[in-house]
């Protein structure tokens, strides 16, 4: 756990560097093993009282589109100790972009569990200002078809072929960057281990 935090502590310094691009540092920076292959599911738990992936890095993209498949199980339903929180959006999977940092710029899918339901949302950094918009409300343990198209000004978020469009104010042509992976929170840490399933395509 302590090597993990001070990995991503060196990373989240580097990153803040504006004379490296985001590649040579993730390159330079975090295991070589990638996490997930192309086409396959792979299993991702945040144990309890964490809020990282087990399975969580960081490796260099270049985004004209990103597209998944996500599964979650009966853990994704949880309680927040403080009631508020349990409207906080916990993140899913998306990347960085304009070579910045993920508070900076970035696009990603998030997800809560609230009045009883699994909600996803679009969930985007454009200069450090976050924006979100829920896209709509998925079952427990079905597969869902999910994808961030990167246009010029615009992420087209897509949840099982229905479009949401938010802003986008990166300079890139492509959404260069970082893969972004599961996270819990928002202010609490997960109350119990949550898995979820995902599949890039």
């Amino acid at each position: 756990m302590k090597k993990k935090l001070a990995i991503l502590s060196l990373v989240a310094l580097s990153l803040a560097s504006c004379e490296k691009k985001v590649d040579s540092i993730v390159n330079g920076m975090t295991n070589k093993s990638a996490p997930m292959k192309i086409g396959e599911f792979v299993k991702f738990i945040i144990p309890k009282g964490d809020q990282f992936s087990d399975r969580s890095s960081y490796s260099a993209t270049n985004y004209q589109q990103q597209s998944f498949i996500v599964k979650f199980d009966s853990s994704a339903i949880y309680q927040t100790i403080v009631p508020s929180n349990q409207n906080d959006i916990n993140k899913l999977f998306g990347f960085s972009d304009n070579n910045a940092q993920h508070h900076e710029y970035s696009a990603r899918f998030g997800w809560r569990w609230s009045d009883n339901e699994l909600q996803l949302f679009g969930y985007v950094y454009n200069n450090s200002v976050m924006s979100f918009k829920e896209l709509g409300i998925i079952p427990i343990g079905v597969e869902t078809n999910c994808s961030i198209k990167v246009e010029k000004e615009t992420y087209l978020f897509t949840l099982n072929g229905k479009e949401t469009k938010m802003p986008r104010e990166s300079k890139t042509t492509t959404a260069e960057g970082y893969r972004l992976y599961p996270y819990f929170g928002g202010d609490e840490l997960a109350p119990h281990p949550i898995s979820l399933w995902i599949k890039e395509l």
